[in-house]
């Protein structure tokens, strides 16, 4: 799946996951477009020791990320516009994420007009919150088995302690 699905208006082609959407938040939300982000970084934010500014630089990032081999490359000054700070700001935090692995700047330079924005590599993020991911999972299994033990005791006589007296 990719990690940002847009559709396009007219095109018929829509997942079950986007049609569940739709019912959410409205077609014309869905068909401007939307962004995937895996819910063990919001559940582990703490955790990983992403602040609520890092969160949302990383949406603003992912919003330009529809195919994992091509990375987005949005300008600091675009990321602050829409997160409502100063580009400083947006430098300062994604260095910080640079420095904890999570992002990878990567340069990228033009034929003709220099130093271009930068590409932003997710590859650490990905590997730091897997295993968040999998605590996660096992979590769910675990109320998945406790669910089916509990709906299999319903069918059962409740035993109960009697007095041999």
């Amino acid at each position: 799946m990719a990690t940002n699905s847009r559709t396009k208006a007219g095109t018929g082609s829509s997942s079950p996951e986007l049609r569940t959407n739709e019912k959410k938040w409205g077609k014309p939300l869905m068909e401007a477009g939307w962004t995937l982000l895996p819910n063990a970084l919001l559940v582990h934010q703490s955790a990983l020791g992403l602040t609520s500014t890092d969160i949302n630089i990383l949406l603003h990032l992912m919003a330009y990320w529809w195919k994992k081999e091509e990375l987005p490359h949005p300008s600091k000054v675009t990321l602050a516009k829409s997160i409502g700070v100063t580009p400083r700001t947006v430098q300062r935090r994604i260095a910080a994420m640079e420095k904890a692995g999570f992002i990878q700047r990567v340069r990228r330079q033009g034929p003709h007009r220099g130093t271009q924005t930068n590409f932003y590599d997710f590859s650490g993020l990905i590997k730091e919150a897997t295993p968040y991911a999998k605590k996660l999972l096992e979590e769910r299994a675990e109320r998945a088995k406790e669910q089916a033990t509990r709906a299999a005791r319903k069918g059962r006589p409740l035993l109960k302690l009697v007095d041999r007296d």
